[in-house]
């Protein structure tokens, strides 16, 4: 997301690459068209076209959240409001006065605000250069995501649960996805919720920009996978001994759309928007967003969102989507549930415009070379008394005039009963809808625009009933599910695209791999094991992997259906001489708060104090460390262990949250492995800034309030002062140095800071 300047109204400064825009060349914001279509179905209300093309016209302010999936949100919160944006009152930059940052007014609990510096003032300002290396930092940490203010609505619409079975259709580049994870672990002590969320995409690369986007959270609950989300296969999972189709309880609908609600961050709309993106793109969203509905449990919702005014890719979709429903899908009333957000009712009624201006008032009028183009679904219902019944007014359209956000459209739908089609057979006579036939060239995506010129030659047409047909589906168990082996499915039942990824293997019940981990960690009886995966059939397992029993009973049964891209979080690596310390694995940092709870030895509790040194220098000997700790680990053999530090009530003024660490003990000192991003996080929590001189090697610890002006770190430089391991748990744990063990500190730490 670009951090743009919010100009004031009276005057909008050009483009110069001196302004505080960015320095892009100038642009007219001006379409003819655009504006003819919109004020003739007057989605704006009276008296404030003007101000709604004045805001369309510019930037949009910079948004952050806090991420409340860890117990770390409220800290985080506390030090950007008294720290940071304390730093920037009565600040002026370039002769403009910087406004401090404001929490959405409709974002729960103040963990959402918007701000209008822009990228490149906060890169050459050396006075938000610290501002800026902490949004980098955390953002990558995993504890701030830079999300536009109205892409956080549908999660917060969805209402979801930390039991719920939740369905991403269209996912990419995933931060809607990780809102959805942080419900999940809403309460931080349940290391496995019950629920999970799939996340899917059809474009195969960005895929992968969602797997590092849902990395940042850790969770054993997240299962990513590649599909077109129009025909998204139908999993089994096993109930009781039994196979059942599985429902999901919330799904979120967010569809590939032309993106005329972006025009403030996508500058190309302007001259690119045109009415044909919309007819072209309706039929892909409505066999979706019909695909998301048949998917959904008997009292499920499900969000259907996009970033597009238009009602043929908004209202049209909804009022199609409910009539062929037949009463099984309803308009949920959500007026009250977001306090302090303005929206604009669903309309009921609208015209259709071609590509050339040519409005169609209703379908009986599209004379017949238009009808590849313009379908009957795009038009209102007829009947009065059905469009009433349907209550189009629930639905969410959001104005970028009203709020200073972009245009977004929501609806939220609860399901009565079963979709007509998906009714029950007769006895005797197991069936199951088919996928929708036609797959669609659009890429779905979150806040950008499908390409039109990708879609122009393949009108896409609505679905009728007759696009489903009944077909029984083979749910026979493969050999290799039976090992344990969920690998992608055989290329003959489905074609694959992209990367080869590997096979998921679960751990053997008899794997002589385990026992020497479970004593060497004495982990509790109720640590679930079968849930342990890697990702080899053949040669030494070099990552053990967690998924949460929910997934693995949705990996084991659907290997020939679905084409995962990546699930579990990274729980123990392998050191290649770990034989001599009595085990072959370490922790990892990444999973060591799904851990934890079942580890009863190894743990040394130790100080705040303890923890800035653990996290400054490399390799601290036990004599810099507090008693209490040194006792704690003389001991202890040698080998990976817990460091844990725990918060003190009656010390209102030092750091409120829990830490878990992983670290090694070794002859003589202890080391820590978190990767670098983290472990600046827990400094800067513990009010602490790792700064380091440019050019210069070393490290200067900073206590911050008292004073130091030192120069904002240089990331090659930090790392000097860094832990060696933090790139290996950082990444994939390829390096030598991981995928050896730690061995003992050398006196090296001498030129780090005392």
């Amino acid at each position: 997301m670009s951090w743009f300047y919010k100009a004031p109204r009276q005057h909008l400064p050009s483009m110069s690459p001196g302004g505080w825009e960015g320095g892009y060349p100038e642009i007219v914001k001006e379409n003819k068209l655009f504006e003819h279509y919109y004020q003739e179905l007057k989605i704006v209300p009276e008296g404030e076209w003007d101000l709604f093309m004045e805001a369309l016209r510019e930037p949009l302010p910079a948004t952050l959240r806090i991420t409340g999936y860890k117990s770390h949100a409220k800290e985080i919160l506390h030090c950007l409001k008294n720290k940071y944006f304390k730093e920037l009152e009565d600040l002026e930059v370039d002769g403009q006065k910087v406004e401090v940052p404001q929490p959405l007014s409709w974002y729960p609990e103040e963990l959402a605000w918007h701000t209008n510096l822009s990228r490149k003032i906060l890169r050459k300002s050396p006075q938000l250069e610290k501002f800026h290396q902490f949004l980098v930092s955390e953002t990558e940490s995993g504890n701030i995501s830079r999300q536009e203010a109205v892409s956080m609505i549908p999660p917060l619409l969805l209402n979801a649960h930390p039991h719920h079975k939740i369905l991403d259709m269209c996912a990419a580049p995933g931060s809607k996805t990780t809102q959805l994870i942080e419900m999940l672990h809403a309460d931080m002590n349940v290391p496995f919720p019950e629920g999970f969320v799939i996340a899917n995409d059809v474009d195969n690369k960005r895929c992968y920009l969602l797997v590092h986007q849902a990395k940042r959270l850790s969770s054993p609950c997240i299962m990513v996978v590649n599909h077109d989300a129009s025909s998204i296969p139908r999993l089994k999972i096993d109930v009781n001994g039994r196979k059942e189709i599985l429902f999901y309880d919330r799904i979120l609908c967010d569809v590939p759309c032309s993106g005329d609600g972006t025009m403030r961050k996508n500058i190309d709309v302007w001259k690119k928007w045109t009415t044909l993106n919309s007819l072209q793109l309706h039929g892909l969203q409505l066999r979706i967003a019909t695909r998301g509905a048949e998917q959904l449990v008997e009292g499920g919702r499900m969000v259907y969102s996009t970033c597009s005014l238009n009602p043929v890719e908004d209202e049209a979709v909804i009022a199609s989507l409910l009539e062929k429903s037949e009463g099984a899908l309803e308009l949920a009333d959500v007026s009250s549930e977001l306090p302090g957000l303005k929206w604009m009712p669903g309309i009921t009624h609208w015209k259709v415009m071609t590509k050339d201006g040519q409005w169609f008032t209703e379908w009986e009028d599209v004379p017949h070379s238009r009808h590849t183009q313009i379908r009957p679904t795009m038009f209102p219902p007829k009947d009065p008394e059905k469009l009433q019944a349907m209550h189009l007014e629930r639905c969410l359209r959001i104005l970028p005039h009203h709020q200073n956000t972009g245009g977004f459209f929501v609806a939220v739908l609860v399901k009565k009963f079963s979709m007509p089609w998906n009714k029950r057979p007769p006895k005797g006579e197991p069936v199951e809808p088919r996928e929708p036939v036609r797959s669609s060239p659009a890429h779905p995506t979150e806040g950008a625009a499908a390409d039109p010129a990708e879609l122009e030659s393949k009108p896409i047409s609505g679905m009728d009933d007759t696009d489903i047909t009944e077909r029984p589906e083979n749910v026979e168990n493969s050999g290799s599910k039976k090992d344990g082996v969920c690998g992608p499915p055989p290329s003959k039942k489905m074609k694959l695209f992209g990367f080869k990824e590997d096979p998921f293997v679960f751990i053997p019940e008899d794997d002589p791999l385990f026992p020497p981990i479970q004593k060497f960690y004495a982990l509790d009886p109720s640590f679930p094991k079968m849930n342990l995966l890697t990702r080899t059939t053949e040669g030494k397992k070099r990552q053990l992997y967690m998924v949460s029993k929910e997934l693995r009973n949705v990996l084991v049964n659907n290997s020939e259906r679905m084409k995962v891209i990546n699930t579990g979080i990274k729980v123990w690596c392998r050191n290649n001489s770990g034989e001599e310390f009595d085990c072959a694995f370490r922790l990892a940092q990444e999973g060591i708060y799904t851990l934890y709870p079942f580890i009863n030895s190894r743990i040394i509790t130790v100080s705040i104090e303890d923890v800035k040194i653990l996290l400054t220098q490399e390799n601290p000997f036990f004599r810099k460390l507090s008693s209490e700790t040194y006792s704690q680990a003389k001991d202890l053999a040698k080998g990976s262990i817990v460091l844990k530090y725990e918060p003190d009530p009656t010390k209102p003024d030092t750091l409120q949250c829990p830490i878990v660490l992983c670290g090694w003990r070794g002859k003589a000192s202890i080391r820590t492995f978190v990767p670098k991003n983290e472990r600046l996080h827990y400094l800067r929590m513990m009010g602490l800034e790792v700064l380091a001189e440019k050019k210069k090697e070393g490290t200067v610890l900073a206590q911050e309030g008292a004073g130091s002006s030192g120069p904002p770190e240089d990331e090659e430089s930090a790392e000097h002062g860094a832990e060696p391991a933090a790139g290996a748990d950082a990444s994939t744990d390829t390096s030598a140095h991981a995928a050896s063990g730690p061995s003992d500190p050398a006196p090296a730490e001498a030129a780090l800071p005392r």
